[in-house]
């Protein structure tokens, strides 16, 4: 019971790490029946192709065995040579049908997923071997489905093969008395059409299985919200711990530009709820950004300006125009140029004028 209400709280699809987690442990959606339309589909191919070629390797060599069977050797070397030269003529003979088969059964699950390296799935457990594990395994809904499938497919099969063989069945009573030299084709033409129909019924069943894997493994990945923000917890950080950095972060920046305004050339204002100090000196490329600061952040520049004689300059599309395109200890932007020049040219002004004796 705790298992379902468990499985009822994961409402959420699953985000891409805790796919990616899955296919770590090899946990990933595939289907057996994909593999065997593979095997199949190949082995079809390979009695269609190569069937002809390897029998007759393999004729030729039991031919030659039984024919010199008088002059077989006896003794430990040469029988070993003997023994070794026919597993190879063998293997020359079946090389490439195998390699087809395995490339086939390696195929089914390259088109299901990607190349899984994973040694979770072969690690000892303690509930793969429980009696009360298997029980519950054995009659759980996963088993039961994969019965109804596999009643189903062998329903969908042995049909369709009793519809073929049904108008053989005089040809097949009849074979018992037929030479094996016209047995052979016969057979090899039958089982390719059961083949083909096989493969044909198995792409279908192949098909839907996949999708009904599928939808089990993805519905398995689905989290509940508090495993949602947990993992945002992990990637992202604690929102509280985040908020917390930022304060401090934006406390110690007050603090340096608080420090700095006092360096500052002039302060240009708006005039109550922007301010933007700024600092030119000679040999400086362009005028840089010390401080600046909307409201009550605002207020506070110009009384740190003001307690040090920093001159105020009220502006206000300027000092909106410099908040927005500059950053804090950057220089302005070279559009700005001249409208500040305009006022650190009228500040200078005036520190000549108040620095001229009376």
């Amino acid at each position: 019971m705790a298992d379902e209400r468990h499985d009822a709280d994961r409402t959420e699809d699953p985000t891409h790490k805790r796919l990616e987690e899955a296919f770590k442990r090899g946990d990933v959606a595939s289907s057996q029946e994909v593999n065997t339309w593979f095997v199949i589909a190949a082995g079809a191919l390979v009695l269609l192709n190569f069937s002809g070629a390897m029998g007759r390797e393999l004729a030729g060599t039991l031919r030659g065995l039984l024919a010199n069977a008088h002059q077989l050797p006896t003794e430990g070397v040469r029988l070993s040579g003997l023994i070794a030269r026919l597993g190879a003529e063998v293997l020359a003979a079946v090389a490439i049908p195998f390699l087809l088969l395995t490339l086939a059964a390696i195929g089914g699950n390259l088109i299901q997923h990607r190349p899984v390296w994973a040694l979770d799935p072969l690690t000892p457990k303690l509930a793969k071997i429980s009696p009360a594990a298997g029980l519950k395994r054995l009659f759980s809904k996963h088993a039961l489905l994969n019965f109804a499938k596999g009643l189903i497919k062998l329903t969908l099969v042995g049909g369709v093969l009793i519809a073929l063989l049904w108008p053989e069945r005089h040809r097949l009573e009849a074979l018992v008395a037929v030479d094996i030299a016209g047995l052979l084709p016969f057979t090899r033409v039958l089982s390719l059409k059961l083949l083909g129909a096989v493969v044909a019924i198995m792409a279908v069943v192949a098909a839907l299985d996949y999708l009904v894997q599928y939808r089990q493994w993805y519905e398995r990945q689905k989290m509940s919200l508090r495993e949602m923000r947990d993992e945002f917890k992990d990637t992202e950080g604690d929102p509280k711990i985040k908020a917390r950095i930022r304060q401090i972060r934006q406390g110690r920046m007050k603090r340096r530009m608080m420090a700095a305004v006092p360096k500052a050339t002039v302060v240009i204002t708006n005039p109550t709820h922007v301010a933007v100090a700024l600092q030119y000196e000679r040999g400086m490329n362009a005028p840089r950004c010390v401080a600046k600061g909307f409201d009550a952040l605002a207020l506070r520049i110009k009384e740190v300006a003001r307690a040090n004689g920093v001159p105020l300059v009220e502006n206000a599309p300027l000092a909106r125009a410099l908040h927005a395109a500059v950053k804090v200890d950057e220089e302005i932007p070279p559009e700005h140029y001249k409208a500040v020049a305009e006022v650190i040219g009228y500040v200078l002004r005036l520190n000549r004028a108040a620095a001229r004796p009376g």
